[in-house]
């Protein structure tokens, strides 16, 4: 009798028993973490680019075996699979005709993978190329050093950068509910999956020997190398902290990942930096389909900022932290503390 009332009460009327758990995501394949987004995850600065993402019909998408998806270790895990592109805004990250190097919507490159791939984890990071224009800003300060007459490039920057931040995060949010979107129509529930942002890392800092303040390495001024660590990429991330709490996303901040490995900060020894250094590829200058590409490769994370960061994505994915920062260990490895985004 008394087993009897039991399970009266706790599964009789008004107590329906519990549907029983999900076994990760649904349909078929193998079990699968992807990355989104634009440069920094399809590897541009490693220098080693499958052939179809090298220039092939007009695709400089730049995605390399060793971007930071492939160096992710996640129990269970399966398979692997790069889909950002370099350069990509939001808008090609989302649902849509928007197109980045040939290639369609990521979005809808995802659409496409789920009906062979269980997908578990959805990994991000875009924003940088759509309002702040992060590239080009780079571009700005490299020509505010080469003309002696110009003064800093972080001057007329700074003026604007809040607004420039604050017009980004809603194109942020609206590529990502296009993520969670294509992932819902696929019979995803939000249990079933794990959806991060990540920020940037400054790739440059001011801390570098003076030899290297040139076309040898990073022909920057002091004060926009200062700038961009210590307030651009600060107030970047933390636009795309709000981001993701506004679509329902975790966030991983990298803002300070990089500090003492930014590129140059080796001088002699650039074995020790995460990121590449100015990269001039001569031999592409002969070819009028990749002269423009030449650049292309500089100031990004290279195998290294790769490794490091996908080490620290591997450890948030296995946490429950809603955000975290990738920041040096007792041992100087990444590992994600949890801390407040944007704060230096």
């Amino acid at each position: 009798m008394a087993v009897l009332v039991g399970i009266f009460v706790f599964s009789g009327p008004g107590n329906p028993p519990a549907p029983p758990r999900r076994q990760g995501p649904p349909g078929t394949g193998p079990l699968t973490i992807v990355t989104l987004g634009d440069s920094t995850l399809s590897g541009e600065g490693i220098g080693n680019y499958t052939p179809d993402t090298n220039g092939t019909n007009g695709d400089w998408c730049h995605r390399s075996p060793e971007a930071t998806v492939f160096e992710t270790a996640l129990p269970g895990i399966e398979a692997k699979v790069n889909l950002a592109c370099s350069g990509a805004p939001a808008a090609q990250v989302a649902l849509g005709d928007a197109r980045q190097w040939t290639e369609p919507s990521q979005a809808g490159q995802l659409a496409q993978l789920v009906k062979n791939h269980r997908v578990a984890a959805v990994v991000v990071a875009m924003g940088a190329n759509d309002d702040p224009h992060f590239s080009q800003l780079i571009s700005q300060c490299f020509q505010s050093w080469l003309m002696s007459g110009n003064g800093p490039c972080s001057g007329p920057i700074s003026a604007t950068w809040d607004d420039r931040v604050n017009a980004m995060v809603p194109k942020v949010v609206s590529a990502l509910g296009d993520v969670k979107k294509v992932l819902a129509q696929a019979g995803y529930q939000p249990e079933d999956y794990q959806l991060v942002l990540q920020s940037y890392a400054a790739p440059i800092g001011p801390d570098l020997p003076a030899d290297l303040q040139s076309l040898n390495g990073c022909p920057f001024r002091t004060e926009d190398l200062r700038w961009v660590r210590d307030d651009g990429v600060l107030k970047l991330s933390a636009g795309l902290a709000r981001a993701a709490a506004r679509a329902g996303a975790r966030f991983l901040d990298l803002s300070r990942a990089g500090r003492g490995h930014e590129a140059c900060s080796g001088g002699a020894d650039p074995s020790t930096e995460w990121f590449s250094r100015l990269v001039l590829r001569l031999g592409d200058l002969n070819y009028a389909d990749r002269a423009s590409h030449a650049l292309q490769e500089s100031f990004h994370p290279n195998a290294n900022g790769h490794a490091q960061i996908g080490r620290c994505l591997t450890e948030f994915l296995a946490t429950e932290l809603p955000s975290a920062a990738c920041l040096p260990g007792a041992g100087g490895d990444l590992h994600p503390a949890a801390t407040l985004a944007g704060v230096p």
